[in-house]
């Protein structure tokens, strides 16, 4: 496995790269992947001539989601353990979400699940053409609660009914036009397109790009609008979805590579 599940370096102009680093699990994120998103916005919090953050993921694909057999470890222990996993999943998103310079991602292969939470709490979204989007928590009998508010910022209520529900795969061109990502790009020139965002933000006054970011999540549903109660009811409810009989169901579905029966567990 990854040593490092999180690298990051910033360069002479301010622009720090994070690169998810578990390409062996296609970056599904575990205890060990959020923490050092934790960690890197720490670090870099504390860079006095940090203008710009680009987000990649290493290997074939950006951001696969959870990390399954990382659930499948964590649902059995204490509601408190639990939520406290839940807690630290969205602190890191709404890390990223909130930093107040600008943030860039660059997706490539697949992005799920908490991948498409991840890029809707980035600033600007640039997609390779082999990209492929799914909200897949459902499929498992698990909810997204803890993304919906930036997935609703990025997409629309109207889309996330569609995608959150269906939790069907679609393509770049098609998270294109609901909103998800900005621009397309040919993977190979997936490097220099978001170098071009880069060097467009770097032409910016650093306070004015705070400034415009902060009034802009002042109206945001996924930003200043989650207040601290709203914050611990989707902490809970994300919590208490992974430990019930559905998910149960859901996660055994994946591992054994079979459709879930959900007739045994509608009621819980």
């Amino acid at each position: 496995m990854t040593a490092n599940p999180v690298l990051w370096d910033l360069d002479a102009r301010g622009v720090a790269t994070v690169t998810l680093n578990r390409p062996e699990v296609n970056n599904a994120y575990d205890a060990g992947l959020i923490n050092g998103v934790l960690a890197a916005m720490d670090e870099l919090g504390q860079k006095a001539n940090l203008r710009v953050v680009v987000l990649k993921g290493n290997g074939k694909h950006f951001q696969a989601g959870a990390d399954l057999k990382w659930i499948n470890g964590v649902r059995p222990k204490s509601a408190e353990e639990n939520e406290k996993v839940s807690r630290a999943t969205f602190e890191a998103v709404q890390r990223l979400n909130t930093l107040p310079i600008p943030t860039v991602a660059l997706v490539q292969g697949g992005c799920f699940g908490g991948g498409t939470g991840v890029i809707s709490a980035c600033d600007v979204v640039v997609a390779a053409d082999n990209a492929l989007f799914s909200i897949t928590e459902v499929r498992w009998g698990l909810t997204a609660a803890i993304i919906i508010p930036q997935l609703c910022d990025a997409i629309g209520v109207r889309q996330v009914r569609r995608y959150a529900l269906t939790g069907e795969r679609f393509g770049a061109e098609e998270a294109r036009r609901i909103g998800l990502v900005h621009e397309v790009v040919s993977l190979a020139e997936l490097e220099t397109a978001g170098a071009k965002v880069v060097e467009q933000l770097l032409a910016n006054g650093p306070k004015a790009l705070a400034e415009t970011k902060a009034l802009a999540m002042e109206s945001s549903f996924g930003g200043m609008g989650v207040d601290d109660e709203a914050y611990a009811r989707l902490v809970k409810m994300h919590s208490d979805r992974r430990q019930t009989k559905e998910a149960s169901e859901g996660l055994a579905s994946f591992a054994e590579k079979r459709a879930a029966n959900w007739g045994t567990t509608h009621k819980r």
